[in-house]
């Protein structure tokens, strides 16, 4: 054969070659090879709230929900323009602070033994000045001859006798005119405000000794109301 016919030959036989190495298809992935994983999640473990936990949480959320939801009506905003703002000095040497919260009209930050709470006013048939925390249950009352803390919950009074310098000022004022403040808004006179003293002297210092001794034994108790000589002590001692 000639040369030239052999090489052209090859030429042929591996130009075929590559053309169908080209045209195969690709061989397909073994079925059984394994696919990777996903990552696994990290799964961090908290331990369950304790019961004094579930109670704080809630009281936490009851709070946050009186501050959004509640809001003050006009007839509060009265109650709050009447709010003494301050330090009143209380009994046991202690005291209370009042003071606005800023941004929030008609609410008030009152303070008691490092414990502060953030109270709202509330309307009163009295007319007296009354503002309370909703969430913890304390209220800080006002009348004009004192104020006092009370815990609404447990029936008690935190602080009694607490006397802002205004409280002050009205009461030694009134008591120089020979009035009386009443526990409500208005002022009364004095003698009628004010129990006889007659009617609060034992018996035995307005009945002379002598006929007191002289009287016979008896096995009945006393009487629970004094007589009517006990509300004169003049007519009796006359006797």
């Amino acid at each position: 054969m000639p040369l030239f016919r052999r090489s052209d030959l090859l030429a042929r036989t591996a130009g075929a070659a590559l053309l169908a190495a080209a045209l195969a298809p690709l061989p397909a992935m073994a079925a059984d090879q394994p696919k990777a994983k996903p990552a696994a999640k990290r799964v961090l473990k908290t331990a369950p709230a304790t019961p004094r936990q579930q109670t704080k949480n809630a009281a936490k959320g009851l709070a946050l929900a009186t501050e959004v939801t509640e809001a003050i009506s006009a007839a509060q905003l009265d109650v709050a323009a009447r709010v003494l703002t301050g330090t009143a000095d209380c009994e046991f040497k202690q005291s209370v602070t009042v003071q606005p919260v800023d941004g929030l009209p008609g609410y008030f930050h009152v303070g008691h033994l490092g414990k502060r709470y953030r109270m709202l006013p509330r309307e009163t048939s009295t007319g007296a000045v009354r503002l309370e925390d909703p969430a913890n249950g304390i209220v800080w009352l006002q009348i004009p001859t004192k104020s006092m803390l009370m815990d609404a919950k447990r029936g008690q009074r935190m602080i009694d006798s607490c006397l802002h310098s205004e409280q002050r000022a009205a009461v030694a004022a009134a008591s120089a005119a020979g009035q009386t403040i009443g526990q409500g808004i208005g002022i009364v006179p004095q003698a009628a405000a004010a129990v006889p003293v007659a009617t609060v002297v034992p018996v035995a210092s307005v009945v002379p000794a002598a006929a007191s001794a002289s009287a016979p034994a008896t096995d009945q108790p006393a009487p629970a109301t004094l007589p009517s000589a006990a509300l004169a002590p003049d007519a009796a001692a006359s006797r």
